[in-house]
């Protein structure tokens, strides 16, 4: 009994120890950084010594244009533009998921509907 609680006791501890990071991402430092605030706007970017970057401007009326990049643990740098304005956060880049194309029957649904418009129902006026 005494050996099967202390075997549970070793592999809970082993459980419970923090796991070492496998990359030297925690030891990246700032190799640039760039700051410019203006009363019509702002400049921003940062650069890190692991290729993370990231640099983006922004004027007066809240809109934002900018990108930012890092290298996947696959080796692939990865890289992301976006505008943030009155029309939301607008994000591309070739990383990002994209939806499965309409099937042909559906678009040929949705034709067929708009050149067929249903007719005008009538108000029953009472």
């Amino acid at each position: 009994m005494f050996k099967a609680l202390l075997i549970c006791a070793v592999i809970g501890l082993a459980a419970a120890l923090p796991v070492a990071p496998s990359s030297e991402d925690v030891h990246a430092e700032v190799v640039s950084r760039k700051d410019d605030v203006r009363p019509d706007g702002f400049d921003s970017s940062l650069e890190t010594s692991n290729k993370i970057g990231r640099s983006e401007s922004g004027d007066e009326h809240g809109n934002i244009h900018g990108s930012f990049s890092w290298v996947s643990p696959e080796g692939e740098k990865i890289e992301i533009s976006y505008v943030a304005d009155e029309n939301g956060y607008q994000p591309q880049g070739a990383a990002l998921p994209t939806p499965p194309p309409v099937p042909v029957e559906i678009e040929r649904a949705l034709q067929w509907l708009a050149a067929h418009p249903p007719a005008p129902e009538y108000e029953s006026k009472h």
